[in-house]
């Protein structure tokens, strides 16, 4: 698949097999995440690798849409480590650029992922930190879940001409 089909056919995914993921998976996804642009070149993201079915389901107690890790074999924490990026909030820019990095890259190799959203709801924010522990300096982006789809779904018209505008807006 070319880069340009995996950008338009990628999709949420809420159903998955059980089928685990492999660890060369893992690290391609990873490695794709850590290959995202950021600000003044700090990357400043730490993942956290969850495929604890005991943890998986605790996620499922801290945040409100993340019921399809009943099924899902893997989840990906993504955070920021403030003390990398002290002077700006440009973590949120960057950590979401690691985001979309992977959910590519998972789709590439034929996997499905879903983007949770964590920041900027502070209750989200404090219990994911609480949950797995985060340091204060530490902040808790998004929860990414991942697995073999067990659904397919059909790639709508996302491409809205008025909404592109030339020199100034409007023109």
């Amino acid at each position: 698949m070319n880069i340009q089909d995996v950008i338009l056919t990628r999709r949420a995914i809420r159903k998955y097999k059980t089928d685990a993921v492999s660890e060369e998976q893992i690290e391609n996804m990873l490695k794709a995440g850590m290959y995202a642009p950021s600000a003044n070149n700090k990357q400043p993201w730490c993942f956290i690798v969850v495929d604890d079915r005991a943890m998986l389901n605790k996620i499922m107690g801290v945040h409100p849409y993340s019921q399809m890790l009943k099924e899902a074999p893997l989840a990906i924490v993504v955070c920021a480590d403030e003390l990398i990026e002290p002077m700006t909030s440009y973590w949120i820019q960057d950590c979401s650029a690691a985001v979309q990095n992977i959910l590519l890259s998972a789709h590439g190799m034929g996997l499905g992922t879903v983007w949770l959203g964590v920041n900027p709801r502070e209750d989200r924010m404090r219990n994911v930190s609480e949950l797995f522990e985060l340091p204060s300096h530490v902040q808790p982006l998004a929860i990414i879940a991942v697995g073999h789809p067990d659904e397919v779904k059909e790639m709508p018209e996302r491409f809205i001409k008025s909404r592109i505008h030339r020199n100034k807006w409007g023109k």
